[in-house]
């Protein structure tokens, strides 16, 4: 597989998994780390990593809506528990 390929088959992995959170609201971000050793607030400073990395300027709170489809006082008064 060339790297083009590669790196196109993981975004598309990445914008899966987001948009699999995004739908399961009801999983809370301790319960993901209990089981998986992460949670949105994880991937979101991933995220943002990334954007630094490639000199994308972005700050903690636009990578946390982009994971969480909303800003982040806004899903944890809609869904944490």
């Amino acid at each position: 597989m060339d790297k083009q390929t590669q790196t196109e088959l993981e975004a598309a992995a990445f914008r899966r998994l987001v948009a699999h959170l995004q739908e399961r609201k009801d999983v809370q971000n301790i319960d993901l780390m209990n089981l998986a050793g992460f949670c949105r607030n994880c991937l979101s400073k991933w995220y943002l990593a990334a954007a630094e990395e490639h000199g994308v300027e972005m700050d903690y709170d636009a990578a946390r809506e982009h994971v969480y489809g909303m800003s982040y006082d806004e899903w944890k008064e809609k869904y944490q528990k």
